[in-house]
């Protein structure tokens, strides 16, 4: 029962860490690519221009979030093992005292008695079971458990590879200005989404969620059009057909 248990909450666990890496990876790869293309898009008024500009960023920003998705979730896994180790080499060198700590820590939860006697006997006949427990309950450290770097990071590329490329479809299909608008509010509802999922994966009003998450994408977007229509103004670039 203890075993299945364990299992359960680790795959609701990490179907949500996964959905966590999408929305992290879309989220970011299209904020950032959607500022750029539209900085780029008021200043020269060039869609290939545009579309250079935006595909460079986009796989410079997926290569990137990939790579730090990569080497974090190595870092925690790594810290998570070497913790485990550590536990494992206790329960061989101290059992008793690691039996008194796994005592202590349900007879905080309320356990007394026969009853915690009995859930103390229990963890403590399986090792695996024991060592699960003293890394959850003592060292809170189920979130690493047995994660992969290679499939976060590609969870993650992927994710920002979408979220990247969405901004750029209105420019390779409409005439600039036309896609300046179609790409800004294609991407705040697509933000407006993502923010709603991300409240029901933690807490908070999925409302307000949506709309803090859109934004921030309406910020950094406009922020991006406004410092590129003020540098080609300022360096004469702003011209349709340049290059």
């Amino acid at each position: 029962m203890a075993k299945n248990h364990f299992k359960i909450e680790h795959e609701k666990h990490f179907k949500g860490k996964e959905i966590s890496g999408i929305i992290l990876g879309g989220q970011d790869g299209l904020v950032n690519v959607l500022g750029v293309v539209l900085g780029v898009a008021s200043a020269t008024n060039n869609p290939f221009v545009v579309m250079v500009a935006g595909l460079a960023a986009t796989f410079a920003e997926t290569i990137s979030m990939a790579a730090v998705a990569y080497t974090s979730t190595k870092a925690d896994r790594d810290y998570y093992m070497a913790e485990r180790k550590l536990e494992e080499q206790e329960i061989e060198q101290v059992p008793e005292r690691e039996v008194e700590e796994i005592r202590g820590i349900y007879a905080k939860k309320g356990f007394k008695g026969k009853l915690l006697d009995q859930v103390v006997k229990v963890i403590t006949s399986d090792k695996k079971i024991w060592i699960d427990t003293m890394m959850t309950e003592e060292l809170n450290l189920s979130q690493r458990f047995d994660e992969s770097p290679f499939k976060t990071a590609a969870i993650v590329f992927v994710a920002t590879l979408i979220g990247s490329i969405l901004p750029l479809i209105p420019f390779a299909l409409l005439p600039v200005g036309n896609a300046i608008i179609v790409a800004l509010l294609t991407s705040v509802a697509v933000l407006f989404v993502v923010g709603t999922m991300k409240a029901k994966l933690t807490v908070g009003n999925w409302f307000i969620s949506g709309l803090e998450l859109a934004a921030i994408g309406t910020t950094a977007a406009l922020t991006g059009y406004f410092v590129g229509l003020g540098l080609g103004k300022i360096f004469g670039t702003n011209v349709a057909g340049v290059g």
